[in-house]
């Protein structure tokens, strides 16, 4: 479970002091945003009753929050904008994330997007024809088994938000970083390795938009510097972990 916690700060500011309180709370967030503590924060205000407002800030943890920014320069700054509504306050307190989390479907995940199962059955398909027919990634697949292509699809597919397919049969992420170890893969390998992907992407029919290609090379960039870097001689596997699910990052899926 992360060690992160969310700081409600809930106030009641009467109609007349809202526009002196906003703009002291935008004064005060350059405090917030320069504090390593701080990993984000919001203000908002309610829609019902305008003179609620919440103010949300994600810690890297109680302790950093109270035992660091509290205790910095930052906060003596913070605090002298925001003193004048201290008395304003109505809660505040620390909460723990829990484990019910998840995405509603107002923003598609990468593998629907991407088309699902069958797109990432196409990418495989068309990739690892390129990859036995090319002169430097040929002899790292030498002897590819014939499921490897729909093992790697599955992989995708879970990695992009799609099922949980590849957990469910073949491991978590420490069962992917295996296939890898010993191996020696090089950075000229990797490179190609990734040039061939986004080419076989191109064929595939995967979708071109800025957005989805720059999630998709995100995942690729991380996925096989990792692959290097756990085929070297000296690396150690990994404790078993999830497969890890990539989301859209900075930019979401543009609509036009």
């Amino acid at each position: 479970m992360t060690a992160e916690t969310v700081e409600y700060i809930r106030y009641r500011i009467p109609e007349d002091r809202s526009a002196e309180f906003l703009s002291a709370y935008t004064r005060a967030a350059a405090q917030l945003a320069a504090a390593p503590q701080c990993v984000d924060y919001e203000l908002a205000r309610c829609e019902e009753d305008f003179a609620h407002y919440v103010l949300r800030i994600t810690w890297t943890s109680t302790h950093d929050h109270v035992e660091g920014f509290r205790k910095s320069e930052l906060f003596a700054d913070f605090l002298a904008e925001i003193r004048a509504y201290v008395g304003d306050i109505e809660e505040m307190r620390h909460y723990k994330p829990t484990a019910v989390r998840g995405r509603g479907a107002a923003v598609p995940t990468l593998y629907a997007w991407a088309g699902g199962e069958e797109a990432f059955a196409r990418l495989t398909s068309v990739f690892y024809e390129k990859v036995l027919r090319d002169d430097l990634l040929a002899p790292v697949f030498e002897g590819l088994a014939p499921e490897h292509a729909s093992h790697v699809a599955m992989w995708l597919a879970e990695v992009f938000g799609g099922p949980a397919t590849y957990s469910e049969t073949q491991g978590g992420h420490g069962h992917m970083v295996a296939k890898h170890m010993g191996r020696g893969i090089t950075e000229p390998q990797r490179r190609r390795w990734v040039n061939l992907i986004q080419d076989a992407a191109d064929e595939a029919g995967l979708p071109t938009d800025a957005e989805f290609r720059s999630a998709f090379l995100a995942y690729l960039e991380w996925g096989t510097r990792l692959a290097v870097y756990f085929s070297g001689p000296d690396a150690k596997p990994p404790a078993e972990q999830p497969v890890p699910v990539w989301g859209w990052g900075v930019a979401p899926p543009y609509r036009g």
